[in-house]
C-alpha cells in the first residue's frame, strides 16, 4: 500500500478500521483516509473506519522475496478489541514464515499486546512499539512495552501533545517524534521536542524526528511541508540497532556467571560469532525445508477466512 511514512518501507494492513481510545486518536489520519477510500470503493473500507479483517491481504508478505520493512496495520490496530484471536495467530504465522522481512508493530492497546506476548517467544523480525502522545494515556504504555523481549522496542511520540517531562528510556531502542497535521492540528512546542531529543542522546537511544506538522517551530500555522522536519537546522533520522539475539544473550549471561566464579575462561568474541553463525546456518537449512509446506498451510487458512 502506498504511504508517506518516512520511517518504514511498506505497509501491510490485514485489517482495517479502528476505534478512538485516547487523545492521540482525536484527529486520526487513518480515519480521514479510510473515508476517502470508502468513497473510492476500495475493498476493506465498505463501512468506512469500522474495524474489519481483510483476509485477501494476509498473504502479501509471502509473495515478496526482497527483504522489506513493513509497518503492520497503518490503517488499524493489530491489538484492537475486535481482532479475533485465531486471525491474529495467522498474522503472526505469516510473520514467522517470512524471516527476510522486518515487521514494525505499533499499538495504543498495550494491555492486549502484553497479554498476548507475555508467555510467547517473540520472533526476531518483530519490532514492538507503543504510541505516547501525553502523560496520562501515553506514558503508562511504556512500562508495559518494556516488559516484552523484542529485538527492538520503540516509542511513537506522535502527535506530541504536551511536555512529557523525564522519561524512563531503559530498554527502549528507538523514539520517533512528530507534530500533528491537518486543519484541526494541535501545536507542538519546540522545547517539548528538545527535551526528548536530549534524553535520547543522553541514554544512547536512536532519535527520529518525523515532522513539525501543521504548526512550525515558531508556532505559526502553515503547510506541513513548509514547516519541514529539522530542529535548529539539523535533520534527525536515526534508526535503532537490534539487540543481541536471545540465544547469544543467554549464552553470554551464563558465561559471565561462570567466569566470575572462576569456573570458565572468557571466550574470544570472534569464536562466539563463529559459533552463532554455524547455528544460524543450520537453522536456516531447516527453515528452508519446511517453509514451503507451511506457506501452503497458511494459504489454506486464509482461504477459509475468505469463505466465511
Amino acid at each position: 500500500m502506498r504511504h508517506k511514512i518516512e520511517w518504514t518501507e511498506q505497509t501491510w494492513n490485514p485489517s482495517a478500521g479502528c476505534t478512538k481510545i485516547s487523545e492521540g486518536c482525536r484527529n486520526c489520519y487513518a480515519e480521514t483516509m479510510a473515508l476517502r477510500l470508502q468513497a473510492m470503493g476500495v475493498h476493506g473500507y465498505q463501512n468506512g473506519f469500522q474495524f474489519n479483517t481483510v483476509p485477501e491481504r494476509l498473504m502479501e508478505p509471502l509473495k515478496r522475496k526482497k527483504p522489506t520493512v513493513y509497518f503492520v496495520n497503518s490503517m488499524s490496530d493489530i491489538f484492537h478489541k475486535d481482532m479475533p484471536d485465531d486471525y491474529l495467530k495467522i498474522i503472526f504465522d505469516v510473520i514467522q514464515k517470512t524471516p527476510q522481512h522486518t515487521y514494525q508493530i505499533l499499538t495504543k492497546r498495550a494491555d492486549r499486546m502484553l497479554k498476548y506476548f507475555i508467555d510467547k517467544e517473540i520472533p526476531e523480525n518483530i519490532w514492538l512499539g507503543v504510541t505516547v502522545e501525553n502523560k496520562a494515556q501515553g506514558v503508562p504504555r511504556i512500562e508495559k512495552l518494556r516488559r516484552l523481549n523484542a529485538s527492538v522496542l520503540f516509542l511513537s511520540i506522535e502527535p506530541l501533545l504536551e511536555d512529557l517531562g523525564e522519561l524512563n528510556l531503559n530498554r527502549i531502542d528507538w523514539v520517533i517524534v512528530g507534530g500533528e497535521s491537518g486543519a484541526k492540528a494541535r501545536p507542538m512546542d519546540k522545547s517539548w521536542v528538545l527535551n526528548i531529543q536530549q534524553q535520547c542522546e543522553k541514554n544512547g537511544v536512536a532519535f527520529f524526528f518525523k515532522q513539525w506538522g501543521t504548526w512550525g517551530a515558531d508556532r505559526k500555522k502553515r503547510n506541513k511541508k513548509a514547516n519541514g522536519k529539522e530542529i535548529d537546522g539539523q535533520s534527525w533520522q536515526q534508526y535503532p540497532k537490534r539487540r543481541l539475539e536471545p540465544m547469544e544473550f543467554e549464552l553470554k549471561s551464563t558465561l559471565d556467571i561462570l567466569i566470575e566464579r572462576g569456573e570458565a575462561k572468557p571466550i574470544p568474541p570472534e569464536k562466539i560469532k563463529e559459533s552463532m553463525e554455524r547455528i544460524e546456518n543450520t537453522m536456516e537449512k531447516v527453515r528452508g525445508e519446511i517453509r514451503a509446506e507451511e506457506a501452503r498451510s497458511l494459504e489454506t487458512a486464509s482461504r477459509v477466512y475468505l469463505t466465511m
